[in-house]
């Protein structure tokens, strides 16, 4: 089967089967092949990545996935017919984007079986209509012409070839399609949000180690397996991006009207902390008190972005990238 034919749509026991627990071994193998890096680690991540992060599929994520949409391609006719996912993860992106009326009929597409296999389970529990593929952003198993409109959020980075990927992108959308993708760290973003992690994980490890704080300390077996899955991060995470980079790659795919936008500086300063505290404690430890504070606190910082920080600071100092480009015809 070349990548210009359409794979069959799988679902249930005809997804290759997960590895959620990387072993020594396969880690050391996965350091030196990025891609099978990218299975084991997101099959590790599938089944609590949307914990992990406070994802969901009420109204909090709709919300948040149609803004992003709305950012940087606004004033689009929707709903778009059939779109795509890429990198779909546990479907959070599309899967909202279409409770939102952006799109009729989805479908996704990841490199991690256990990703494929969640982002089902979701579609399936919100009764959306939706099929899904294990397959290689840089030969997606799709004819040309097939999709009015392809999204992804935090994939291009972890992709070898973004170019390549987008150039896939453009031929399987049909003409007039558009392709937005969102959530890509920026260069200067990401160096600071490593850092804050960084010190909020070793801070939180520590402080966990005294008596008084025993039952905030995760188990040693877990941490073990974050470790792991810690060393796997730096071969998964393979690009950021300048802005005006960025956009050079999509007009060098074959996009036209091609658009980068950039949003979270506070929000990012605010964020980071958040969730990689979230990571450090036992699942369940903090609550719903918690969760909405942190989601309070999420938005006043992006409140600050919006009407302060776009007005001042230069876009490559935000955090995340969102670009969308359109198909030629």
């Amino acid at each position: 089967m070349t990548a210009h034919e359409e794979a069959p749509p799988v679902g249930g026991e005809d997804i290759a089967q997960p590895r959620p627990h990387a072993t020594a071994e396969e880690v050391a193998a996965a350091l030196q092949d990025t891609k099978l890096a990218q299975v084991l680690y997101h099959d590790w991540e599938a089944e609590t990545y949307d914990e992990k992060w406070a994802i969901s599929y009420d109204e909090r994520c709709v919300e948040y996935a149609k803004n992003r949409f709305d950012l940087v391609a606004p004033g689009q006719r929707l709903p778009y017919g059939r779109a795509l996912e890429l990198g779909c993860g546990t479907g959070f992106f599309l899967l909202n984007l279409m409770q939102g009326g952006v799109a009729e009929k989805g479908s996704v597409t990841d490199l991690s079986p256990g990703m494929v296999k969640v982002a089902l389970r979701n579609a399936e529990q919100l009764g959306l209509d939706v099929d899904g593929r294990v397959a290689d952003a840089e030969g997606i198993p799709y004819p040309d012409d097939t999709f009015d409109l392809v999204v992804g959020h935090a994939v291009l980075h972890h992709i070898p070839d973004v170019q390549q990927a987008l150039a896939e992108v453009l031929r399987v959308l049909k003409p007039g399609g558009r392709f937005v993708f969102a959530g890509e760290p920026t260069t200067i973003g990401n160096w600071y949000a490593r850092r804050l992690g960084q010190i909020t994980w070793h801070t939180t490890i520590a402080v966990t180690k005294l008596p008084f704080f025993k039952s905030w300390r995760r188990p040693k077996q877990e941490l073990d397996e974050s470790s792991r899955a810690a060393a796997l991060e730096a071969v998964v995470d393979l690009h950021t991006f300048d802005p005006a980079q960025l956009r050079e790659i999509g007009r060098r795919a074959g996009a036209q009207d091609v658009r980068v936008v950039t949003e979270e500086l506070f929000a990012a300063f605010v964020g980071w902390p958040v969730r990689t505290f979230e990571a450090a404690v036992p699942q369940g430890k903090l609550g719903w008190g918690w969760a909405k504070f942190a989601f309070n606190a999420w938005k006043g910082a992006s409140w600050l972005d919006t009407r302060v920080a776009h007005k001042v600071v230069p876009d490559k100092f935000f955090y995340n990238a969102l670009i969308t480009g359109v198909k030629r015809g």
